[in-house]
């Protein structure tokens, strides 16, 4: 009887998903952002100054409808879709490294490499945002019961100040943090590389996911640069956002040219 012989591929010891990057490189891209936002500076200011309009009524919006116990949550889920509302900054940051004309116009309507997909990446992102929104009241309700919202001039108190409140903290940090590490990972890569290839947003949210994954050290020092700057621009009352987010924006194209290089082409 003859014995068909099993082949087996060739074994690959090369991780496709690593790139030689140190966490000190993540300032890198900081700077990178800071130095295209000074280049037609009036371009990002504007930019950023809509966004900090829209966060405002966005605020204004909740507190006239009585949904201000959403407030803390909803900030969360700003973070989740910043990648999305980051776009215009993307094409700037493209336009300058091909030495293009640049122009308020041309950052508000881009047209991205990989058409419909990345509305659909939209929607997965603003059904992730709304689950982490209804998580947070879930968690709060089970903590201190199906009582009216107190406001947030106690709701602090309440949470510093009392053991149940110090367990909702511990427990909604852990699942907050759960949800916060899920869509950093899969909208940290995944919105750029659709904005500059033709792909759709399953692979380039797996994608993300995978690059995040294999390059820890700096995608978690490029995470909690993020983190910190935007608790920075909630201190200010969201003011800062319109120097921070398009410093954010532009510092994620960076980060994306810098770590999405080989699986993006």
């Amino acid at each position: 009887m003859t014995m068909i012989p099993t082949v087996m591929p060739p074994l690959s010891t090369k991780n496709r998903w690593h790139r030689a990057l140190a966490p000190a490189d993540a300032f890198t891209w900081l700077a990178n952002g800071w130095r295209d936002l000074t280049a037609q500076p009036m371009t990002s200011l504007c930019y950023g100054l809509l966004i900090f309009l829209a966060s405002i009524a966005i605020v204004g919006g909740l507190f006239r409808l009585e949904l201000d116990y959403i407030l803390f949550p909803a900030f969360a889920g700003f973070m989740v879709v910043a990648p999305i509302l980051a776009l215009g900054l993307y094409e700037k940051s493209r336009r300058l490294a091909a030495g293009l004309r640049v122009t308020l116009a041309n950052m508000i309507f881009v047209k991205p490499q990989c058409g419909g997909q990345i509305l659909f990446a939209g929607v997965l992102l603003c059904l992730l945002m709304i689950t982490w929104m209804r998580a947070s009241v879930l968690i709060y309700a089970l903590f201190f019961g199906l009582v009216p919202f107190p406001g947030l001039e106690y709701i602090t108190l309440m949470m510093f100040t009392t053991p149940v409140g110090w367990a909702m903290l511990v427990v909604g940090s852990a699942i907050g943090g759960l949800f916060a590490a899920f869509s950093f990972a899969i909208s940290a890569f995944s919105i750029p590389m659709m904005f500059d290839r033709r792909v759709d947003a399953l692979t380039a949210m797996g994608s993300s996911m995978a690059l995040v994954w294999n390059n820890l050290p700096v995608t978690l020092t490029w995470g909690v640069i993020l983190l910190g700057l935007f608790l920075v621009s909630l201190v200010t009352g969201m003011l800062g956002l319109i120097i921070v987010f398009p410093v954010l924006g532009h510092g994620t194209w960076h980060a994306y040219r810098a770590v999405a290089d080989e699986t993006a082409r």
